[in-house]
């Protein structure tokens, strides 16, 4: 079942908040394979002032965060999954534009497994339809995950 959701019913799977939430809007998310959405860049944004003066742009953390934040959005929209907390393993990101002030980061995430606590995915993040940020992302459920660690 492919749905979208708006700012305030993505928190609902979503656990991080303003300032660090770094997705406005999933305009589609099929639960366990993929979310899309994006972004909106104001020249408002927290970082822009010292990101840096002169010369702004979005950092290259907050894109990762973004890209990690749409992953976790397609995981936990999964049955029992909504509002669980993730954390990251593994990323190994590429960067390829600035992202500016005033733009859009589209940002595509997939799940690529989903297996005893740990998803594997990727994302691609775009402005005015060029690659700007990509990554291959490895991320937890701890909680889950902790059912299938050896027991000490």
């Amino acid at each position: 079942m492919v749905m979208t959701l708006n700012a305030e019913e993505l928190k609902k799977y979503q656990p991080n908040r303003y300032p660090f939430l770094m997705i406005d809007y999933v305009t589609e998310v099929e639960p366990g394979k993929f979310a899309h959405g994006y972004k909106n860049l104001s020249n408002n944004e927290w970082y822009f002032p010292v990101h840096f003066p002169g010369g702004p742009n979005m950092p290259g953390a907050l894109q990762l965060e973004a890209m990690a934040q749409m992953l976790t959005v397609a995981l936990t929209t999964q049955e029992g999954l909504a509002g669980k907390v993730t954390h990251a393993l593994k990323h190994v990101v590429r960067f390829r534009k600035e992202v500016l002030p005033g733009e859009v980061l589209h940002i595509e995430a997939t799940i690529d497994s989903w297996k005893r606590g740990i998803c594997k995915g990727r994302a691609v993040g775009k402005t005015h339809g060029e690659v700007a940020c990509e990554a291959e992302m490895m991320i937890t459920i701890p909680e889950i995950l902790e059912e299938f660690l050896p027991k000490k």
